[in-house]
């Protein structure tokens, strides 16, 4: 829950800004909100100034939408009181209840109108934007929104041949497209691939003779720790469906032709398209397509599971 991530640190944050003897108003004011917060949302961590008093009618709802702004407002304006900013970095947004991701915006927006130093960094998949305009239609002004995909050549290249090169190791140029080939340019994978083949390559310049070498492992490597721990929180029927997504290729694909490879209208397996949705594993951009969220999970899929199979729905009897 979000009220058990952001506590403890933003404790942490007011410590930092001493709340001894020296500390400002403003930083004993937050923390008496913090304490209201901690007491309303029954979040354990250590203990708050006791000497403090409280702060009465702040932060002490439980209700999530107005307190978090009450406390972020708070511990901001202790900041500012210092001359520094309080940044918040939150990973995984997209598992953010609706509540809760609601919340966080009002917050934020809250925070902006008084001009306070926040700087709020939030990751996850790509359905982030579309969360946040419905959690609060006024999110697409208040945050922007850059993707994190495919490199595009050069910088692909960059990524790869830069850090090599200052410790002293070169990349062939074949050595380098068959990277940037193999990895579709995606970031993660590009660091992947280096690291692997800068440990076993002999020296340098590192050859394509060594990437062919490396590739299989590397990909072996992937199957077993970062497609597998996706895979194994899935239904059996969710797999199925991500396979049938897999013989259409990486995509997006229409959520009609997905059900046609599995043999069933589309209607049939809706409900395991959210579910899938839910878990993160696919997200759709436009009305009708399905894209997987994970690059390269379609050829993971297809080693996982070489035969597709037809999705055969369990028939009710008949009363």
């Amino acid at each position: 829950m979000l009220p058990q991530l952001l506590a403890p640190e933003l404790r942490q944050v007011l410590y930092s800004l001493d709340l001894q003897a020296s500390a400002g108003h403003k930083v004993r004011q937050a923390a008496s909100v913090l304490r209201n917060f901690v007491a309303a949302f029954k979040v354990k961590i250590g203990d708050i100034e006791v000497g403090i008093d409280q702060a009465r009618g702040e932060a002490d709802t439980g209700n999530l939408e107005q307190d978090l702004p009450d406390l972020l407002v708070a511990v901001c304006e202790a900041a500012n009181e210092r001359s520094v900013a309080l940044g918040i970095f939150l990973d995984e947004v997209q598992y953010l209840s609706p509540e809760e991701l609601a919340s966080l915006i009002v917050a934020c927006h809250e925070v902006a109108q008084r001009n306070l130093p926040l700087f709020f960094v939030g990751a996850g998949l790509p359905q982030i934007a579309a969360l946040s305009g419905n959690a609060k239609s006024y999110a697409e002004r208040l945050f922007n929104y850059p993707q994190v995909g495919q490199l595009d050549a050069d910088a692909a290249r960059a990524a790869l041949v830069h850090p090599a090169k200052n410790e002293g190791v070169d990349f062939q140029a074949d050595a380098v497209e068959e990277i940037l080939r193999v990895t579709e340019r995606y970031p993660y994978f590009i660091q992947e691939w280096g690291f692997h083949v800068w440990n076993s390559a002999p020296g340098s310049p590192i050859q394509l003779a060594h990437v062919q070498q490396a590739t299989p492992g590397i990909i072996a490597h992937l199957d077993a720790n970062f497609f597998r721990v996706r895979f194994d929180r899935l239904t059996p029927l969710q797999q199925k469906y991500l396979r049938a997504m897999a013989e259409l290729g990486a995509g997006p694909h229409q959520t009609g032709d997905i059900a046609a490879m599995l043999g069933v209208a589309a209607g049939a397996v809706a409900t395991v398209r959210q579910q899938l949705i839910n878990k993160g594993m696919v997200w759709s951009q436009r009305h009708g397509e399905t894209a997987f969220t994970v690059p390269l999970f379609n050829e993971f899929m297809k080693r996982q599971m070489p035969k597709l199979e037809k999705h055969e729905p369990k028939r009710r009897p008949h009363r």
